[in-house]
């Protein structure tokens, strides 16, 4: 493929500078096609003209009204005669010396949904450092995409974070590796930093008409943001990226020395813990190689592992170590009864294990299995990477088997809604159908995790 004959897509509004700014730097080193879809006020239009009438090659297609980033991005993706692969630059890009388009060419392959500069934001689209549940999120100011790859996935939408539908949908369906990073990319256009092929003019929409006049969407996100507010602070306990689960961190003995994060993802619950007792070794393992590489700043030692394949040798080169640290993580295991087992052989005398677990007889879920409305999602109890499932009883049950005893537990609640009491009206009748305690079944269906405590007794 010709890097040189690749369609350029740009979205503009009321910027006819931005525009003159970014083909007069585009021209310097490239002839490719060039499609402007305007969402600029009547106004505007005409310098707009001006400003694209004097370059060959570039098609101004005026949409009438304020279109958005988002949205004129999709319009060009199902109108214009793109394929198989597009360009899509921001209106306030320079581009300062040839030679990117080919940089960007040469890594995408046909799987590819695009390259470009790979970051993380949350579900609403906002940047966030990486941990888990965090969305890997291409950013639209430089991007190189195959269009049928694009179309089987969200189109953009809005404007404020114009990639979040696709983004999310390549997320829960695992399939974020079908998006490319590019450091450079990224690195031209993050603010403050040297530049290599492209300057991204910061805000340069918002700078140049005075806001992006997105009340709508601001106002959509305030206001989801608003009705979830409670709920994400009692998340803490759940499975946010926020860095480690209070519960668990309650619950590691104040005497324990050697502690062992199965799963520690960046290292948050390390230092949280370093943070009150600096003395303490911390060792961690964690399959990501991202999230693992972030934790060797906070963890004494991190490995990186799936601990569903270590054989005894390797838990064996861990005795010794008084507290093992599961957080959310055996619910994710093929085998977490054998993991529990080995851990207790290597434990020290009167050493623990700390665990948190979801609660699969919540009443979310039983309502859901009655309704047959057993769907996984992205986060939460319905954690479509769930493979293991447990109740308060069977909970017990496994730590039983592998040699350890509960000693203390924590039933994590949150404040949930109106409908929880008729859900567990219902709990209460099928207990009462089956000849079960109606109460320890509605009691047994409140917490939405548990941590617990579980002990090796000291070898004589």
């Amino acid at each position: 493929m010709d890097a040189r004959k690749i369609p350029v897509v740009v979205v503009s509004y009321n910027s006819p500078a931005l525009i003159t700014n970014l083909l007069t730097s585009l021209r310097r080193f490239y002839a490719n096609p060039v499609h402007i879809v305007d969402g600029s006020s009547a106004e505007h239009v005409d310098s707009i003209r001006a400003a694209v009438a004097p370059l060959d090659g570039v098609t101004l297609h005026v949409q009438g009204h304020n279109i958005h980033h988002g949205p004129g991005m999709a319009w060009a993706i199902q109108t214009l005669p793109l394929g198989p692969v597009a360009l899509f630059l921001d209106s306030d890009i320079v581009v300062l010396r040839d030679g990117f388009i080919e940089a960007m060419l040469a890594e995408l392959q046909p799987q590819h949904y695009g390259v470009g500069g790979v970051a993380y934001v949350n579900r609403e689209g906002f940047d966030i450092p990486y941990a888990y549940g965090a969305v890997p999120y291409l950013h639209p100011p430089a991007m190189l995409c195959n269009i049928e790859v694009m179309k089987q996935w969200p189109l953009p939408v809005k404007h404020g974070a114009p990639m979040v539908a696709p983004m999310l949908a390549l997320h829960d369906a695992g399939k974020s590796g079908l998006l490319k990073h590019l450091d450079w990319v990224l690195n031209d256009v993050t603010p403050g930093l040297s530049r290599i092929y492209l300057d991204h003019v910061g805000r340069g929409t918002v700078t140049n008409t005075q806001g992006y006049h997105l009340e709508e969407w601001m106002a959509e996100v305030q206001a989801r943001q608003a009705a979830e507010a409670t709920a994400a602070a009692d998340a803490q306990a759940a499975h946010e990226p926020r860095g480690y689960n209070p519960f668990v961190l309650g619950l590691i003995p104040a005497q324990a020395q050697r502690v062992v994060e199965v799963g520690c993802s960046t290292g948050g619950l390390a230092q949280a813990l370093k943070a009150r007792r600096s003395d303490v070794h911390f060792v961690g393992l964690e399959l990501d190689a991202k999230a693992a590489d972030i934790a060797r700043q906070r963890c004494d030692e991190v490995l990186q592992l799936n601990i569903d394949d270590a054989g005894p040798e390797f838990f064996e080169s861990l005795r010794g170590s008084d507290c093992w640290v599961f957080g959310d993580v055996l619910e994710h295991l093929r085998d977490p009864w054998r993991v529990l087992a080995e851990v207790a052989k290597v434990l020290a005398p009167g050493g623990c294990v700390v665990t948190s677990i979801p609660n699969a007889q919540h009443w979310s879920i039983q309502a859901r299995l009655n309704m047959g409305a057993f769907q996984y999602e992205a986060t939460g109890l319905m954690d479509r990477t769930h493979i293991r499932w447990f109740t308060r009883q069977t909970m017990l049950q496994m730590f039983d088997g592998a040699g350890l005893r509960v000693e203390a537990g924590v039933p994590c609640m949150v404040e949930e809604p109106p409908m929880r009491e008729q859900a567990l009206a219902g709990v209460r009748q099928m207990a009462l159908a089956l000849g079960r305690d109606p109460e320890l079944a509605v009691r047994d269906a409140m917490p939405l995790q548990y941590a617990m405590r579980a002990v090796r007794d000291a070898v004589a």
